[in-house]
């Protein structure tokens, strides 16, 4: 757990590991969120195929449906995900919502419920200004 933890705050910069000591949570919790989009693309992809597809919609409630069509989708781009384990597939979607329910992304775990975040101005800022335009859009389509 500490390496993985290690190699997503390795992401980050001097200036976003002040803002996580120094700034108030909701910063930090949305630069958390960042670095696991940019440590994991399938979190990126999923916040911007089916977190942002349910925002549109207007249907707020995510479901396990929606994971096994999102890894249909991921195997037609890389045919490696086709071979990925029932119990692996299973363990990163309950990682992945594990991650929305502390960024409060999701309500929780259980109802699966979107609650829709606002980007900090700071936070926008500091992706903007280093050009993350992935990461940015992940976090803004998602909100």
């Amino acid at each position: 757990m500490a390496t993985l933890i290690r190699k997503r705050l390795s992401t980050l910069d001097d200036e976003a590991l002040g803002m996580l000591v120094q700034r108030e949570q909701e910063v930090a919790i949305q630069l958390l969120l960042a670095a696991a989009v940019k440590h994991s693309q399938l979190l990126g992809d999923f916040l911007l195929n089916v977190y942002a597809a349910h925002q549109r919609r207007l249907d707020l409630q995510l479901a396990p449906m929606d994971w096994e069509d999102f890894l249909v989708e991921c195997a037609h781009r890389d045919p490696a995900v086709a071979t990925w384990s029932e119990s692996t597939r299973a363990k990163l979607f309950q990682v992945i919502v594990r991650i929305l329910v502390e960024a409060k992304y999701l309500d929780g775990a259980r109802s699966m419920k979107l609650t829709p975040r606002s980007l900090h101005p700071d936070v926008r800022r500091y992706l903007r200004e280093r050009h993350d335009t992935h990461v940015l859009a992940c976090l803004e389509r998602a909100k």
